[in-house]
């Protein structure tokens, strides 16, 4: 089973119908854009996690990109409307920040992959975020963590982390939270960097895991460069440069990613001592 979380979209915004009164109720997924063949699986009904997020939970369906219709209520009295925004590579959750399939887009391989690619594909998206982590000195999954019996600085805006006494040198995001009987709460939280979230992390490892792939002759790509054009009897072949830094269509450079660094604070060191006899190489001064 894998999570979806949904921001509902209306009138060309993202809408909460929760305050008016509406409800989102179901979630359907098809296996082409059109979305007008059976339905593949469907989810309903989906809890609010926070203001303008609501959660599924999709049953399991077999790997590969699905187009999705999301159907809510505005308001209490209004008719239902249906989201088509919903593009869903499966399954999540599996710790990779980019899909397969978003690998496959970059390299222009026609859907659905094949399990040979899919394995492929991963393996690079993995060998990318490692590179990220190194950098960045921080996981790129988030930690699950709940604290119980705790009292908000304010009640409200109990969505925001900083209505919660925390306390957590690192990010934060309130999943949802429950009252206790004396008045405190129990809260779920997920700490540290979400990089499935981070549209900057996103782009860089899913651009890369394609590039390493795009580099191996024969796994998945063709030929693994770039073909600018092929003589009339296919004698000579010319390829094309890559893009450098700074250029349109040009990698994403591991520096878009310094505002995510953590940084590591050390003590600063001590003034360095006179050599001796002006100063004694003793820590502890005798009176």
């Amino acid at each position: 089973m894998s999570v979806y979380d949904h921001k509902p979209m209306w009138a060309g915004a993202h809408y909460d119908p929760a305050p008016a009164g509406g409800e989102v109720t179901r979630l359907d997924l098809y296996a082409t854009p059109e979305r007008d063949g059976p339905v593949v699986a469907s989810a309903a009904p989906a809890v609010r996690l926070r203001s303008g997020v609501y959660r599924f939970d999709v049953p399991a369906v077999a790997p590969g990109r699905y187009w999705g219709t999301v159907t809510f209520t505005p308001n209490s009295g209004a008719q239902p409307v249906t989201d088509r925004s919903v593009r869903l590579d499966l399954p999540t959750g599996q710790g990779l920040v980019g899909s397969p399939e978003a690998v496959a887009d970059a390299l222009s391989i026609p859907l659905p992959l094949t399990s040979t690619q899919r394995s492929t594909y991963e393996a690079e998206i993995r060998g990318a975020q490692a590179d990220v982590v190194a950098y960045l000195n921080r996981p790129l999954v988030p930690t699950a963590t709940t604290l119980r019996g705790i009292t908000p600085h304010r009640t409200d805006a109990l969505d925001d982390i900083d209505a919660w006494p925390v306390g957590l040198d690192d990010f934060a995001e309130v999943i949802t939270y429950r009252a206790n009987s004396d008045g405190t709460y129990d809260v779920d939280l997920l700490v540290g960097l979400n990089g499935a979230q981070e549209e900057s992390v996103v782009r860089y490892v899913v651009a890369h895991a394609a590039e390493s792939v795009r580099q191996r002759s024969g796994v998945g790509s063709g030929t693994g460069r770039r073909v600018s054009s092929v003589s009339a009897e296919g004698q000579s072949i010319s390829y094309e440069s890559a893009p450098t830094t700074g250029q349109a269509g040009a990698l994403p450079t591991i520096n878009s990613l310094n505002r995510l660094r953590r940084l590591v604070f050390q003590p600063l060191s001590r003034p360095p001592r006179a050599p001796w006899p002006y100063s004694s190489s003793r820590t502890r001064l005798w009176h």
